[in-house]
């Protein structure tokens, strides 16, 4: 158990949601990889007019997904990358590979990862950390046309 001393919080705040935004975000991907879409989420709350509420993304698909991840080292996405390797390599002999020696593996990495990320969104912001940034993770080595839904519930400007 914490102090008193140790942990602050403010207090709540309340809003009334008034709008739902939603729009479908297409991702031509190069291949295996991280793909940075903290811009194209924050062009979509500026657009929405959103205010205060939640902006959730999902991904539709099996074998690519979403996460939120440091954006100011890049060797952390080489190193994430080659974990997911670890975890699910192309060699360990599937019984799915009707697609491919990676299909399998990115189902897997995609179960490791996920699939739908909401991030609060204060004052018409995206409330994520400093090094914060939303990624499609790409888990097949071809390109592939990724699409993702955005929708923002919450109150507008």
């Amino acid at each position: 158990m914490t102090s008193g001393k140790s942990v602050t919080r403010s207090a709540p705040s309340s809003v009334q949601a008034t709008t739902i935004a939603s729009s479908l975000l297409t991702v031509q991907t190069p291949g295996r990889g991280f793909i940075d879409l903290t811009g194209e989420a924050a062009k979509f709350v500026n657009e929405a007019h959103a205010r205060d509420g939640a902006l959730t993304l999902f991904i539709r698909h099996t074998s690519a997904s979403l996460t939120i991840q440091e954006n100011a080292d890049p060797s952390v996405l080489v190193d994430l990358t080659t974990a997911l390797s670890r975890l699910a390599p192309e060699s360990a002999g599937w019984t799915h590979d009707s697609e491919g020696p990676d299909d399998m593996p990115g189902h897997i990495k995609t179960m490791l990862t996920q699939t739908s990320l909401q991030v609060p969104v204060l004052n018409g912001k995206l409330a994520l950390g400093t090094w914060q940034a939303i990624y499609l993770i790409e888990h097949r080595a071809r390109p592939h046309r990724r699409e993702i839904v955005l929708q923002f519930i919450g109150s507008n400007r």
